[in-house]
């Protein structure tokens, strides 16, 4: 893992001063079963160990009676705050969202369904406050299905770690930044897959510690195998960003995919005619068409790529979100910059 970085009084590191020392950020899609353990186990578990703190709750387009009961719990508890955003936007915008609201010098990214536990937040704390810039959790002995999620899990961890270098073993899930550092992250839809290999790539110190992996605590995952492909292309953007200097790639890849399987297909037929019944395969259509599907898969993922560096760049020029929030809803805090604020439409 890479060492923490020294940081002293003299680069301004404790000159800063925060509102509260943690930032729980937390996406919520239809979670209403688990919404009120969340927050009593997660409040718990912070007050236990003597932080200040608050917990930002993202109604991600939620379609349950998840926001009635982000607002019944932010009217009573003045740590909790309720990001509700204008339509179901994904997870990784979801986070995003929460993170910009965030005032924490730590922030803490972290699911909602209870499959990372709240009572072991205070252990990602601990080892930040040593100086790194990231802690992420790694889960141990996971109980989830080993061929749609462990498996897959592994090979996207493995490769990821092989193109960003970042020696991090479970790049998904529960992670502890520093606050600004965090904020200052500009993530797009998947990139929550990514954020320990984006820090390690700026040069940021991070580390990892074991944290246990039960199942949900109600409800029904979000998660499904589809997602595996959308991994496949975080990984080949990633090491495209690592290997040149940053979402169109998730359709444009998707067409380059199956046009180089169908090309593939085709391959292998006509090898097994020419081994097999011996028939010349050079100059027959099939192969001439299998050698411009591959063409034009390679011209697709091309496109995907440059696209994305496009976008890139004109969201970084224009300023653009990636979300619209609706509606906070937040106790009276005191000391907060948003002290006070119960219904802030942009």
């Amino acid at each position: 893992m890479s060492r923490p970085a020294q940081h002293s009084a003299a680069n301004g590191s404790f000159a800063q001063s925060w509102p509260v020392e943690v930032s729980i950020v937390t996406p919520m899609h239809n979670e209403e079963l688990c919404v009120r353990e969340f927050h009593r186990r997660m409040g718990a578990a912070l007050a236990g160990m003597g932080a200040s703190y608050e917990i930002i709750l993202v109604n991600d387009g939620s379609t349950d009676a998840t926001p009635e009961i982000i607002r019944e719990l932010a009217a009573d508890d003045p740590h909790l705050a309720g990001v509700f955003l204008a339509r179901n936007r994904g997870q990784c915008t979801a986070i995003y969202a929460g993170i910009q609201h965030s005032c924490g010098r730590y922030v803490v990214i972290m699911d909602g369904d209870l499959q990372h536990p709240p009572e072991e937040v205070p252990s990602l704390i601990e080892k930040i406050r040593e100086g790194y810039d990231l802690v992420k959790g790694v889960r141990q002995k996971r109980l989830e299905s080993l061929l749609l999620r462990r498996i897959p899990s592994l090979v996207a961890n493995y490769l990821m770690r092989a193109t960003s270098k970042c020696e991090v073993h479970d790049m998904g899930g529960l992670s502890c930044l520093q606050g600004d550092l965090a904020r200052s992250l500009k993530l797009r839809e998947g990139q929550h897959r990514l954020i320990p290999a984006l820090v390690y790539s700026q040069g940021g110190a991070v580390c990892e510690v074991p944290t246990s992996a039960p199942p949900r605590f109600a409800g029904k995952s979000h998660y499904g195998i589809g997602r595996s492909v959308d991994v496949l292309f975080d990984i080949v953007l990633l090491w495209f960003q690592n290997s040149y200097k940053q979402r169109p790639v998730y359709l444009f890849g998707r067409i380059s995919l199956w046009l180089f399987l169908l090309a593939s297909l085709t391959m292998c037929w006509l090898l097994f005619e020419k081994i097999v019944w011996g028939v010349h395969m050079g100059t027959r259509p099939p192969f001439m068409g299998a050698v411009l599907f591959y063409l034009a898969s390679l011209g697709f993922m091309s496109t995907g790529l440059i696209l994305e560096v496009l976008v890139n760049t004109h969201d970084a020029v224009s300023g653009n979100m990636p979300y619209k929030v609706r509606e906070v809803v937040r106790g009276k805090f005191p000391g907060h910059p948003v002290a006070g604020l119960a219904d802030l439409r942009d």
